[in-house]
C-alpha cells in the first residue's frame, strides 16, 4: 500500500494493521511526541499515554490480549481542522483471557500531521471490561 495521505486514509490503514496483529507497524504511525488520551479510563488503567514508546509499551501485549476480527460500522467524520477526524466504529472479535466475545463501540478523535498520529483520545467503554473482568492491553491492574 502507498503511504496513506489523508487522516481517514491513515485510520482505515492503522486498523488493518490492527486486524493483521502488526503492531509494530501501527505503532509505526505515530509521532514521536504523539499523545494517546483514554478520557473513559476506569480507575487502575492509563489515562494518558506520551510520546510513541509508551504507546508501544501499552500495545506490545495487544494479541495476547484481543483477537479482532472486524471493525463493522466504521464512520469517519471529518472537522473543519483537515489534519483531525472523529470516528465512529464498532470492533469484534474475541477477548483472549478471559476467553469470550468482543464486541465493543468507539468514539475517537484523531490529529495526524506530516503522516503520523499526533493526538489520539479514544473514548471507549469502560463498563464493558468491568463487566467482563477483561484484562485488556495496558491495564495497570
Amino acid at each position: 500500500m502507498s503511504a496513506p495521505t489523508s487522516p481517514a486514509e491513515l485510520y482505515r490503514h492503522s486498523l488493518q494493521l490492527l486486524l493483521d496483529k502488526n503492531i509494530a507497524g501501527w505503532v509505526e504511525l505515530w509521532a514521536e511526541d504523539g499523545v494517546m488520551e483514554f478520557p473513559f479510563a476506569p480507575p487502575g488503567w492509563p489515562r494518558r499515554l506520551d510520546g510513541r514508546e509508551a504507546v508501544a509499551s501499552y500495545m506490545r501485549h495487544y494479541p495476547d490480549h484481543i483477537d479482532l476480527h472486524d471493525f463493522p460500522e466504521l464512520r469517519i467524520h471529518q472537522t473543519t481542522d483537515p489534519r483531525t477526524i472523529v470516528v465512529e466504529m464498532r470492533a469484534v472479535g474475541r477477548l483472549v483471557e478471559p476467553d469470550g466475545p468482543l464486541d465493543m463501540t468507539y468514539v475517537a478523535v484523531v490529529t495526524v500531521e506530516d503522516g503520523h498520529i499526533t493526538s489520539y483520545r479514544d473514548y471507549w467503554n469502560p463498563l464493558v471490561v468491568q463487566q467482563d473482568g477483561a484484562d485488556f492491553a495496558g491495564s495497570t491492574r
